[in-house]
Order: C-alpha cells, then sequence, then structure tokens
C-alpha cells in the first residue's frame, strides 16, 4: 500500500510538470503569440550554454630592463556566461520577425534568435551573430562587441526553449441507482 502511494504521487508529479520544448513556428501559431502582450507572458530560456569574451587592451608599452628589450601590455577581459535553461524574457520583435531576449538589466543587453526559414513550422529560433566575421563570430553585447566562444559553448546549437503543459480536467459524476420495487 505504501510503495503504492509513492508511486502514484511519484507518477502525479511527473505528469503535472511541464516539458521543455523548443518553441517554433508552429507553438507560435497553436498558441496565437502573435503580439508582444502574448509574448511578454512566455517564459522562454536557453537550450545550451552560450559563452562571450570581450578582451580591451588597456594599455601597451616598449622599454629596456638590465639590458633587455621588454614588451609589456596591461589587458583586461571579461567573459559573460549564460549557461543552459538560463531564464529570459521577451523584448521585442525584429525587422524579420527574429526574437529579441533579454537575460538581465541594462541598455542594448539583448540577444537575438531568429528562425532560418518561417514557411518550416517545426523551425527553432537559433541563437544569431556575426557568423562570418574575421578571427570568430562577433556579437554586440551592451554596447560592446563580444566574441562568441564557439569552443567552449553550444553557440550555434542554441535555440530558444519554453516549458508546455499539458493540462487536462475531467469531470466525473457518479451516483448509485438504488432501483425500483414493485
Amino acid at each position: 500500500m505504501k510503495n503504492t502511494f509513492c508511486l502514484f504521487l511519484l507518477l502525479f508529479s511527473l505528469i503535472s510538470c511541464g516539458v521543455k520544448v523548443p518553441y517554433t513556428n508552429e507553438l507560435r501559431d497553436e498558441f496565437s503569440l502573435d503580439s508582444d502582450e502574448k509574448m511578454r507572458n512566455v517564459q522562454f530560456s536557453t537550450s545550451h550554454t552560450l559563452i562571450l569574451d570581450q578582451e580591451l587592451i588597456l594599455d601597451s608599452q616598449n622599454s629596456t630592463q638590465n639590458g633587455a628589450l621588454v614588451s609589456s601590455s596591461n589587458s583586461k577581459r571579461e567573459s559573460i556566461i549564460i549557461p543552459a535553461g538560463t531564464k529570459c524574457v521577451f523584448e521585442n520583435f525584429g525587422p524579420n520577425g527574429e526574437i529579441i531576449v533579454r537575460f538581465e538589466l541594462g541598455d542594448e543587453k539583448v540577444l537575438t534568435f531568429s528562425s532560418k526559414n518561417e514557411l518550416v513550422k517545426n523551425r527553432r529560433y537559433y541563437f544569431q551573430a556575426d557568423w562570418s566575421a574575421p578571427g570568430g563570430a562577433r556579437i554586440q553585447y551592451g554596447g560592446n562587441t563580444y566574441k562568441v566562444d564557439l569552443i567552449r559553448g553550444f553557440a550555434r546549437a542554441t535555440h530558444l526553449v519554453v516549458v508546455k503543459k499539458n493540462l487536462q480536467k475531467n469531470k466525473r459524476k457518479e451516483r448509485v441507482v438504488k432501483g425500483l420495487k414493485v
């Protein structure tokens, strides 16, 4: 009896939880997510880890020390890591139907996701960057240029996901018929 109750409780908790699914045009059409208001009610998250690296060279000098030629430079490097499953909110639509999302507050701290082919219903919305930039993919974030780390992260495969739940409400009414007596 105790095992049956535990199994029932586990099954109920699994059924009531949502499943993470890729956000697609098909999902957009199914739930009529065609306005900014409706999109702001959807909790988006990332499917894979994104790593953005910025390197700023602040100072470089050439000098001599103890008869040796010394070239020194000071640099500052910032990395932004967005782990898989990080929640983000809808900011607005781009000019070509892209979805622009925000992970943190601040000017221009948004990332763009787009579907390559609008005609394909189940096409995912993938992370967008300048993939053809010399020296590696680049992106603007917070007013600065970052290089997309393709070795430590999964930038090309990163797409938006949402939680989808199936709720079923069944009403059931039972009554016992007593029968008729002559």
